[in-house]
């Protein structure tokens, strides 16, 4: 008898990439076997992304497709998409019901292994906290073990995820531990919140050779205002400093960023600061968002009043800041 097929796609960032690689594992175990056709497949797993409205739309518009098929929706959804997809889903996946799951990398260079998932800091603009829940981190143990068949399998680069890594308690010491192990491989993890990002971090990026100098330290706003209005709990002051203090301990760093453009009552003044403070790090990378509302945030109650035409102008003046550099 024929195995039956499943489909994965994949929406959002590389938490959701190493999700479906979970996901994935899970379906084989079942007797599924992968297929890269949705018209084959006996089953489609969607592996959504709520983070912002524009993702979840894109996850309605797939799901108007594929009617007829078995669907299950997994990853970030709030219940209220999920009560609207409800006639066109056959289940629903919680990302804690794959977590633990060994992986089916699809990449044979390069493995995303997430160390912990959802977040404790509810910023206004932000679903995570509502859709994955409060942060649960893996035990090292199973970080460690999962870390050498990699290196084992000969795996370049290995990358630590989650909503936020340096709240992974110890963290300073799970990357010193995997940077001593044998292997010729590059370590790299993402995402960083700049309140947590301490000396001592600082000081085990600086002395570990294996550990990439490139960070990414995502500051949303380069107005104070704005970071409060984001509930961000750092300042712009405190950032720069930070910025400061990485680049006279490493000098070959590379920062990289997130920055939402026309956050609710940013005014082109607010705005300005940002550019003042693209213009003064000169960021590597910078992942740029125009904010749009998200139902289920505190910001979605906050008037939406930057057109969207004012979000493109200021997302284009940021966007060849970062070309520049």
């Amino acid at each position: 008898m024929a195995s039956k097929k499943y489909h994965i796609i994949t929406f959002g960032c590389q938490a959701n990439v190493a999700d479906s690689e979970r996901i994935a594992a899970k379906l084989e175990k079942q007797g599924y076997k992968k297929t890269e056709s949705p018209e084959k497949a006996d089953l489609i797993i969607i592996n959504a992304c709520s983070v912002r409205q524009s993702a979840i739309n894109r996850v309605y518009g797939k799901l108007n497709k594929l009617n007829g098929k078995k669907i299950i929706l997994a990853g970030c959804v709030l219940q209220a998409d999920k009560k609207k997809m409800a006639d066109k889903i056959n289940a629903f996946w919680d990302p804690k019901e794959y977590f633990n799951c060994k992986p089916i990398y699809e990449s044979k260079s390069r493995a995303f292994v997430p160390i912990m998932t959802g977040c404790n800091n509810f910023c206004t603009y932000c679903v995570v906290p509502y859709t994955r829940g409060r942060e649960i981190s893996r035990p090292i143990r199973e970080i460690i073990d999962e870390t050498k068949k990699l290196i084992k399998n000969k795996y370049k680069e290995i990358w630590l995820i989650g909503q936020n890594v340096n709240s992974y308690p110890n963290f300073s010491n799970l990357l010193k531990t995997i940077n001593n192990l044998p292997g010729r491989f590059t370590l790299h993890f993402m995402t960083s919140h700049p309140k947590d990002m301490n000396d001592k971090l600082i000081k085990i990026i600086k002395e570990s050779k294996k550990i990439s100098k490139e960070i990414h330290l995502p500051v949303q706003s380069g107005d104070n205002k704005i970071l409060k209005a984001m509930n961000r709990n750092y300042t712009v002051e405190h950032y720069k400093k930070l910025i400061k203090k990485i680049l006279k301990e490493i000098p070959q760093a590379k920062i990289s960023t997130d920055i939402i453009v026309g956050f609710p009552g940013e005014t082109k003044k607010q705005f300005e600061n940002t550019v003042k403070l693209f213009k003064e790090i000169k960021f590597f990378k910078a992942y740029i968002s125009k904010y749009s509302p998200r139902p289920g945030t505190l910001a979605a109650k906050f008037k939406d009043n930057v057109p969207m035409e004012e979000k493109r102008r200021r997302w284009q003046i940021l966007n060849k800041l970062v070309c520049r550099n």
